[in-house]
Formats: C-alpha cells, structure tokens, sequence
C-alpha cells in the first residue's frame, strides 16, 4: 500500500524536540478532527452515515463534549442512537432466541448458523459490546497516523538531513517505536532498514538511560536531607517517563504547542 506523501507535519514534529513526533502528530490530528466533526461536516450526508454505523469511543465523546457544541454533538447523536437502537433490538433479539431454545431442553440444535444456544448468546453479547467500542474518530487517527509513519520513513531514506535531526531530537515512546519499526519492515530495504534499526535502537536506549537516571534522581528528592533541592534534570521527570513508556497522557499537552 502505498501512502500520500506530506513532510511539513513530520518535519515539524521532529523539529520540536519536546515531545515523541508520533504523539505530537496525533494529538493535533486528534485536535483537528475533533473540531472538524463539530464543524461543517456534522450536516454532511457521508460523514453522518460514517458516525451513524461508527459512533465515538468514551475518550472521543468526552472531547466532543468538552467543545461546548452542544446542537452539533446532540445532531451527530440522535441518528447515531437510532441506528444503534436497531443494532441493539437485532442482538437482543438473537440472543432471546436462543435462551428459549436452551430453556426448552432436549437436543442442542443449531441457533442461526452457531453450533449452540450458548455460544449464540456469546455472539449477541460481542455484537453489543463492539457497537460500543468503534469510533469513527480512531478510525482516522489510524489511517492518518498510518501515513505519516510511512512519510518519516520516506525521508529518513531520502533525506540525510532528517536523518541528523532524528538523532538529536528527544527521542521516540515505546508504543510508537513499535510501530514505526513494523512499517520499517515492509517499506525499507537492504542497508537503509538495517541502518534505521541500528539508529532506533541507539536513540531509545539513550533515551531509556536518561529517564532512568532523571527519575531515581526525582525520587532523591523525597528524601527529606534533599528537600528543596534542583537533583539532576530532576523536574518534570514522571511526565517524562511515562510519556516515553505509554504514549504522550500526562504533562503540557503536544496540541498546545
């Protein structure tokens, strides 16, 4: 598969030097398609029939809410409702159904194409609980993250430059290395996959030795012979080390940047 190109967003990203690239760029995709739901495309035909079949997971309605569009949000909900209303009447029925069967005893049959009552009843509990759990709103994050992974691979090949700022820059959380080093397999090639490994795995470990010594060095400061003291690159260390282990969650936040 291949990918649109767009190396502004990477390179500012990777310029930045505060936060993992990866997470700088998701949270201002997160941000943007947050206000871009709320806007103009909540009365467009396609995108209402995308939020109707998909909905928004906890954390998107949570940020959806937190913009104060309440008519906007209340438009995107009603329709959403009544296609979930439906989704949810088809489950429960299914799985009513097959509760009368086993109720009635006898030989287990079959129960709409499942082996039994049971394992159809299963079927219908799954079928309500991932109604619950799509979200149009990841689905972007995904697609959108997915194609500037494969950018940042694109100009670490093509582009020595970017290659000298990666190694200066603050390095990348685990999650997104993860990611990042998946794509490598399939996009990168020969000596540039073999060089981009050994680059990830050198910036990581430099990354993992400077919050391991910047957090023993934040838990010096409890000890009460230290109190009031600047230990080491001791501030802000916690955010630092949970940000690099778990993706960007606590701190200043990348999109207010």
């Amino acid at each position: 598969m291949r990918y649109h190109i767009d190396t502004i967003p990477v390179w500012d990203a990777l310029r930045q030097k505060r936060f993992c690239p990866f997470c700088y760029l998701k949270r201002q995709l997160e941000v943007k398609d947050v206000d871009r739901f709320l806007g103009g495309s909540v009365m467009e035909p396609d995108i209402r029939i995308k939020v109707n079949e998909k909905g928004f997971c906890q954390k998107h309605q949570a940020m959806l809410w937190e913009q104060k569009n309440r008519l906007g949000h209340a438009l995107m909900m009603e329709s959403h409702l009544e296609k979930r209303r439906s989704g949810a009447s088809e489950a429960f029925s299914a799985a009513r159904e097959a509760a009368q069967a086993a109720s009635d005893g006898g030989i287990r049959k079959k129960i709409r194409g499942y082996r039994d009552e049971r394992e159809a009843i299963r079927a219908a509990a799954s079928r309500l609980s991932q109604q619950a759990q799509s979200c149009i709103l990841c689905d972007s994050l995904r697609e959108n993250m997915q194609r500037y992974l494969y950018t940042f691979l694109y100009l670490y090949e093509s582009d020595p430059s970017f290659v000298k700022t990666l190694r200066e820059g603050c390095g990348i959380c685990l999650p997104h290395c993860g990611d990042v080093l998946n794509m490598a397999a399939d996009e990168l090639k020969g000596k540039t996959l073999s060089a981009f490994c050994s680059d990830l795995e050198t910036i990581t470990k430099n990354t993992l030795d400077s919050a391991q010594t910047d957090i023993h060095d934040f838990t010096l400061k409890f000890d009460y012979r230290n109190a009031g003291k600047e230990i080491g690159n001791s501030r802000g260390a916690l955010e630092r080390c949970v940000n690099l282990l778990s993706g960007c969650c606590i701190g200043d936040d990348p999109a207010k940047e």
